[in-house]
């Protein structure tokens, strides 16, 4: 594989920045994450890291140098990360389980795959057009389907930040999946937080990643975005990646795995700090996994 990828997260004008987010691949894979923690709720950061070090934990165990079945591993793992959020939760005696949307893609064999849950975004483009994006988790995105309210209302709208689905919620979450998309040269994935989309016109969006490198194109879309907010400005968070092929066209930026041992692993998400036994064992993991399928399987049941 070869790829550039950037990240960049500011706190705006919030007390502090609620968003994670990260990277982490093997030899013939790469997974990236986001997550932006509920601020209605507390320790809305705490959710947001549990997710992405659920998923870069599972990714480590399970890309041998690839992950064997893309679907499944997406929706069992952002289960897991929220069976881990309420577990956490319980373990500390919290009043108020902490709440996060996550949104994820995992890159392999030259296609991409993605899953979310709730508002942060994940954008795919190509020469200079959006391919597909997610839709948003929220009574905002509901009413636009609808043709209930304009594009131009939504950022006053009173239904603006009301999500119906995220990851610590006291029911399962919907987890949406999406692909897999053969990516071409010069594709760009993007993710972000609501800090990011919510202040900053689509076609803006697509036109950055699309015209400049991610290292340029990240930062320069932040700074916009806040700059857009002002002093009321949300955690504005983003990470993108572009895909290259040939490997002979010089670039300092881009990422070359094709060389890395086959059971090497690179990550940019940090594990939190605390004991070992705050861990889910291997064991732990799989029944977790077992639980929440049942539970997913007895629900789909319920509403045939």
């Amino acid at each position: 594989m070869r790829f550039s990828v950037y990240q960049e997260s500011r706190k705006g004008g919030r007390r502090i920045n609620q968003d994670r987010m990260g990277y982490c691949f093997t030899r013939d894979a790469l997974l990236m994450v986001l997550a932006d923690g509920l601020g209605g709720h507390a320790l809305g950061e705490v959710a947001a890291q549990q997710a992405l070090q659920t998923l870069a934990r599972q990714f480590q165990t399970q890309a041998r140098p690839a992950i064997r079945n893309p679907a499944d591993f997406l929706q069992d793992t952002i289960m897991l990360a929220h069976r881990e959020i309420h577990r956490y939760a319980e373990a500390n005696r919290l009043a108020d389980i902490p709440r996060t949307t996550v949104v994820c893609c995992l890159i392999q064999h030259g296609q991409i795959h993605w899953a979310h849950a709730g508002d942060s975004r994940f954008y795919l483009m190509r020469k200079g057009a959006l391919l597909t994006r997610t839709r948003d988790h929220s009574k905002i995105e509901n009413l636009l389907q609808q043709e209930r309210v304009l594009p131009m209302d939504v950022a006053n709208h009173p239904e603006r930040n009301k999500l119906y689905n995220c990851l610590g919620s006291p029911n399962l979450p919907l987890i949406d999946i999406g692909g897999p998309v053969r990516l071409n040269p010069g594709d760009v994935a993007l993710l972000c937080s609501d800090g990011l989309w919510g202040s900053l016109e689509e076609d803006i969006i697509v036109d950055k990643v699309t015209h400049l490198s991610v290292v340029h194109a990240i930062p320069d879309l932040i700074e916009r975005a806040l700059a857009n907010a002002g002093e009321g400005a949300d955690n504005t968070t983003a990470i993108a990646m572009m895909w290259e092929a040939d490997a002979n066209v010089p670039n300092d930026d881009a990422v070359l795995t094709d060389t890395l041992p086959l059971n090497a692993f690179t990550t940019s998400i940090l594990e939190r700090t605390g004991s070992e036994t705050d861990l889910l064992s291997e064991e732990e993991i799989e029944r977790s996994i077992a639980e929440i399928r049942a539970a997913i399987d007895k629900t789909s049941n319920l509403m045939r």
